[in-house]
Order: C-alpha cells, then structure tokens, then sequence
C-alpha cells in the first residue's frame, strides 16, 4: 500500500519538533487557535467519556487538550520526532488517558473501523498528497453518529494573501514554506469528500485572524481557514 504522505511534509515538521510546545515560537498560532477548536468540538460532542481520534496530530496540542477534557484519546500521526515531543509532554503533564502511534490513518481504519465517538483532522489535510483519502479513512473509524471534524484553508486569491503572503512572509506567524496554494481544499471540495465517504456535513466555521490584537476568533466567513463538523449516519 501506498502511504498517503509527502516525506518533505513530514520531514519539514520533524526538524521543527522540538519547537511544538514553544507557545511563543513557529506554532504559537496552533497554540491560539486551539481553545477555539476545543470549545467547538466539545460544545457539539460532549468529550467527557468520549473515545477520540486525532489524525495529524503533530505534537499533540489538540490531542492533549482533548484529554484534558475527559475523553479516552488516540493520536496518530507519520512523522516520528513530533510523535515522541507528544509522548514526552504528556508523560509530563501527568495525562493517563492519552496514547500515540506512528500508523496511517488508512491503516487504522482497515484495523479498528468504527472504534470512535469522534475523529479529527485539523490542519492536515493541506498537507498530504490525497486528501480524500483521509476523509474516506475517518469516515471508517468513526462510530454511527459520532462525529467528524476537519479543518484546513479554502483555495482561493484572498486565502494565498493571508495565509502565506501575510501569515509566512510579513507577520511571520508561520515559518516560510509551511503551506503550498495549490493543496489548499475549497468548501465545496471537502464537503464533496465528505459526502461521497458516507458523512453528513453539519456546519462550517470560519477562523478569522486579527494581527493588531493577535487574537483568532470563530466566524462564519470560510473565505480562509475553516472548520467542518460532520455526523456519521446511525
């Protein structure tokens, strides 16, 4: 099987992997971002209790946070040095109901299908070869009427000028070369996706970035970055 990975993508945030919990260096804006989503997911699905899957989870900013919440949760990724940052932090941070494994979502979802009450890939899916393939994967893992939850950055002029003119090159928020335009999804694309995998788009928010108060904030403009909230039938 072909694993549906770009070594230069997982290259590219291995060699950043010691910096992933800097709050104030190259993933400072996952870092602020991340209460929002949070709040989110858990405002829809009640994550005390719940088993969670984190797809992509990098250095387990999200991951961790789920756990903190009360959920039993896995997160997976392919790039080993931000997997053992994750491990690390959370030997340190004390939390128990937290593990991680190097496998390809796709392989998980032929060994465990329909094993979690929720399932995230948050920004990921601009970073790998098929995105579709992704969504089809998550869609296998979940549970009937568990839940979903994408984000990543529409394709489009504005979001090139934001998300990597301004966020790489004039604010710095990102280090150069994080994204590439031509894998950025439109709405209409992932919703697609996520249709023909057998889910039930149930709502986009928009994630707005503020560079005079530094501050994100949910919206409901999807013209940049976005999140997708997604039910599976049953």
């Amino acid at each position: 099987m072909t694993v549906n990975a770009d070594p230069q993508e997982l290259a590219k945030f291995g060699e950043l992997a010691h910096r992933w919990w800097d709050q104030d260096g190259d993933f400072r804006p996952l870092h602020q971002l991340n209460p929002l989503r949070l709040g989110w997911i858990d405002q829809l699905v009640h994550l005390p209790g719940k088993r969670a899957l984190d797809v992509g989870c990098g250095g387990g900013i999200l991951a961790e946070s789920m756990a903190q919440r009360g959920a039993e949760v896995l997160g997976i990724d392919l790039s080993t040095k931000p997997l053992k940052v994750a491990q690390l932090h959370a030997l340190e941070a004390g939390v128990t109901n937290l593990r991680y494994r190097e496998v390809a979502v796709e392989d998980l979802a032929a060994e465990a299908p329909t094993s979690f009450d929720v399932v995230t890939a948050m920004e990921m899916l601009e970073h790998v070869p098929d995105p579709a393939s992704v969504v089809r994967a998550c869609a296998a893992l979940v549970k009937p009427g568990g839940w979903v939850f994408f984000s990543t950055i529409n394709r489009n002029a504005k979001a090139w000028l934001l998300a990597i003119v301004g966020a790489e090159h004039v604010l710095k928020l990102l280090p150069k070369g994080t994204h590439e335009y031509q894998r950025f999804i439109r709405p209409s694309e992932l919703t697609r996706f996520a249709r023909e995998a057998g889910l039930m788009p149930d709502g986009f928010k928009g994630l707005e970035y503020n560079p005079l108060t530094q501050r994100f904030r949910l919206t409901d403009d999807t013209s940049v970055n976005y999140l997708l909230a997604c039910r599976a039938p049953g």
